[in-house]
């Protein structure tokens, strides 16, 4: 009983750790993105992203379904790196749904010569086949 005591004390401080995982993973896809998107690479910026018909995308003009669709309105809307500007995001909350899957909602801001822009996102990140991947995201 002692042995199985000692043990449960013994790893008791590494039991927050796994929970950060996801945290700290999560973190790093979203720099991902800004370092992409702040070189202009929006090909790398949609690698964080699910790459699937399922993948939704919500913006002021509506929903966009699909990996392909969302790229495209991407590269639409931003032509080059002056209507990319500088990316930069500031997370508000991130909150486990699952072992597997994570709401995240944060601010982001564009630094541009022709003009800033600014608003608010939220994010359903899932992990799928060992990748953290955004499955859905409602810009505004």
């Amino acid at each position: 009983m002692r042995l199985v005591l000692f043990l449960i004390l013994l790893t008791a401080p590494f039991a927050g750790l796994h929970a950060q995982q996801p945290q700290s993973a999560i973190k790093a896809l979203l720099q991902k993105q800004t370092d992409s998107w702040n070189q202009g690479d929006l090909d790398a910026f949609m690698s964080t992203y699910w790459k699937s018909d399922s993948l939704i995308f919500i913006g002021k003009r509506g929903p966009t379904y699909g990996w392909q669709a969302t790229l495209d309105n991407y590269k639409r809307s931003y032509p080059d790196t002056a209507a990319m500007g500088k990316l930069n995001f500031n997370l508000l909350e991130m909150k486990a749904l699952a072992a597997d899957t994570w709401f995240v909602v944060g601010k982001w801001h564009l630094t541009r010569t022709i003009g800033d822009l600014e608003g608010h996102f939220s994010l359903l990140i899932k992990k799928i086949k060992g990748n953290w991947k955004i499955i859905a995201d409602h810009s505004s």
